[in-house]
């Protein structure tokens, strides 16, 4: 069996899937503060006397590192850059503690100029007295010769609490991305090691001794204890969640419109015939754009508890949350305020309710049932108005699925499958206001956290070839190979999937024979004196993100 645990902003979230299917949920509330005590609840209601050993492993989700994001909540992260000659890093600053060093790389992977180490020193004590612990290190062509980022991490004080070289990220070579990335990684590593210890000791506690993973933003996932060193790649861990969850439900036959509807936001996501897309750069949030590999999601700060106001004479949906519905003991009014008045829901207070349904109301200047169904009525318009713009924003680019490049496709979802608490009331509204057939995905309350479950190992590799230089490199996984001057492109695919089936078996997975398959590929000759002096060849391949195939119960379409 396994267990599913989503630990949102609102609520977290457990399932126990079995062969036949969701045994058993829990939903609890999520408390930031006293986070061990968010996941010992949802494991305590999932497990009960289960015994420890029936488990097989465990899969989480995560909207904390992302909220951290949104909410501007990051941590106070060091940055050092090197560049050599081209564009300024000055161009890319991403805070006060940011620092353009000496030092660089050539596009061949050559060094221009060595790393001053006293000036590394100098850096290394200035962020330890400003007690900052976590610090990101990137250096232009590192990703063709980390050297530079390896030595800059190596001179920089051993206490802190985390350094990680861009290298390590990415093997793509776009810099103001790499910069960003390390970045944000630096940045959230502080809450997703919280994250980390409370699912760590939780688990402990119940005597779970079990392979643990967290999905990652491109909707496989990854070990808990791979996580620490890549905690970026928990970003738009939720959403990606969401998918998943969907997958099984999903049109096989045509698009689908994905519509994730929680306590503080609204995750969408577009599926072709049941493939979910791909943000083939990376993600885009709270504006960085990284280079962490990501399923193609939109998120908006809109939910079923978003504060609902009345400003200069307009009706305003969030984006922020200050708390629970008033139903349930919060301090403004909601969208699930709204749905006690309109008689949709009674587990509350709903007096609470219409009291603050009757602010709004005057002043609006109608009844409290009127005031209600246009709260409720411009939460769903609201909903379908963004996925217009994000479908309009795919169709703008070359429509990318997590298994190829649909060249010319225009993106037309016929249906919409929604989950998330408030879904069946959403979805009923949903029905009358667009020609989509609506449907409600089983198990609505918990599916992301089903889908956590559900969701199989990943990985990717980018491999480097310089035959000039008799080199083959992965820097993200720290290898390098001498190669003779006749080494071409299939040898160069061969080696990247055979370093890519031991990265996978690194990380955690059982799988024996991963589905595996080459995403990018090119190469060009080098000239020197009219001749050709050899090749440079780049290669990136993956594992597959889907779902598990042999827990067959949970996939039956309701």
């Amino acid at each position: 069996m396994i267990i599913g645990l989503d630990v949102g902003g609102t609520h977290t979230d457990a399932v126990l899937v079995g062969k036949d299917g969701i045994l058993r949920s829990a939903k609890v509330t999520t408390n930031p503060d006293r986070l061990f005590e968010s996941v010992w609840g949802a494991l305590e209601e999932v497990l009960g006397d289960m015994a420890p050993e029936r488990m097989v492993r465990v899969v989480l989700s995560t909207t904390l590192t992302t909220n951290a994001i949104a909410e501007g909540k990051l941590q106070r992260a060091g940055m050092i850059v090197s560049s050599g000659p081209g564009v300024d890093p000055e161009f890319y600053r991403t805070g006060p503690d940011y620092f353009t060093v000496s030092g660089s790389i050539d596009h061949r992977g050559r060094e221009v100029q060595p790393v001053d180490r006293l000036e590394i020193e100098a850096i290394s004590s200035r962020l330890h007295s400003q007690g900052i612990r976590c610090i990101g290190v990137v250096g232009k062509f590192s990703v063709r010769n980390p050297a530079h980022e390896l030595q800059i991490c190596e001179l920089l004080d051993h206490s802190f609490d985390y350094v990680v070289p861009g290298h390590r990220l990415s093997g793509n070579l776009s810099f103001p991305r790499r910069i960003a990335t390390a970045y944000l990684n630096a940045s959230v590593y502080t809450v997703h090691r919280q994250f980390f210890e409370a699912v760590r000791e939780s688990l402990k506690i119940k005597g779970l001794v079990v392979p643990i993973y967290v999905l990652k933003a491109d909707g496989g996932t990854m070990s808990l204890e791979t996580s620490l060193a890549n905690p970026g790649q928990s970003i738009l861990s939720g959403p990606a969640a969401s998918v998943m969850g969907s997958l099984p439900f999903a049109s096989r036959e045509e698009e689908t419109l994905v519509l994730d509807i929680g306590g503080t936001t609204t995750d969408m996501a577009v599926l072709i015939r049941g493939t979910p897309l791909l943000d083939p750069l990376g993600i885009e949030i709270g504006g960085y754009k990284t280079l962490i590999r990501s399923l193609k999601t939109r998120s908006i700060g809109l939910g079923g508890d978003s504060c609902v106001r009345v400003v200069q004479g307009k009706l305003t949906l969030g984006p922020d949350r200050k708390g629970p519905a008033m139903a349930h003991g919060g301090p403004a009014p909601t969208p699930t305020d709204a749905l006690f008045v309109l008689g949709k829901i009674q587990d509350g207070n709903v007096d609470a309710a219409k009291a603050g349904i009757e602010s709004i109301a005057q002043a609006l200047g109608v009844s409290p049932l009127e005031a209600a169904r246009r709260i409720f009525d411009q939460a769903c318009e609201s909903i379908l108005e963004t996925a217009a713009r994000m479908i309009g924003e795919i169709n703008d680019k070359p429509v990318y699925t997590v298994h190829e490049v649909l060249e010319g496709h225009t993106v037309k979802p016929t249906e919409i499958l929604v989950l998330g608490g408030p879904a069946p009331h959403f979805a009923q509204r949903l029905v009358t206001l667009t020609d989509f057939r609506v449907r409600i995905v089983p198990n609505w309350q918990v599916a992301n956290a089903a889908g956590a479950a559900l969701a199989r190992p990943t990985s990717e590799v980018t491999l480097f070839v310089d035959t000039e230089r008799g080199i083959a490199l992965a820097p993200e996984e720290g290898f390098s190979q001498s190669v003779k001057r006749d080494f071409g492109m299939d040898a160069a695919r061969e080696l990247a999937l055979r370093l890519l089936q031991r990265k996978h078996r690194r990380e955690g997975s059982c799988d024996v024979e991963p589905e595996m398959e080459v995403i990018e590929q090119s190469q060009f000759n080098m000239v020197r004196q009219f001749h050709t002096s050899g090749r440079n060849i780049r290669v990136k391949v993956q594992v597959k993100p889907g779902i598990l195939t042999d827990y067959g119960g949970f996939s039956q379409r309701g």
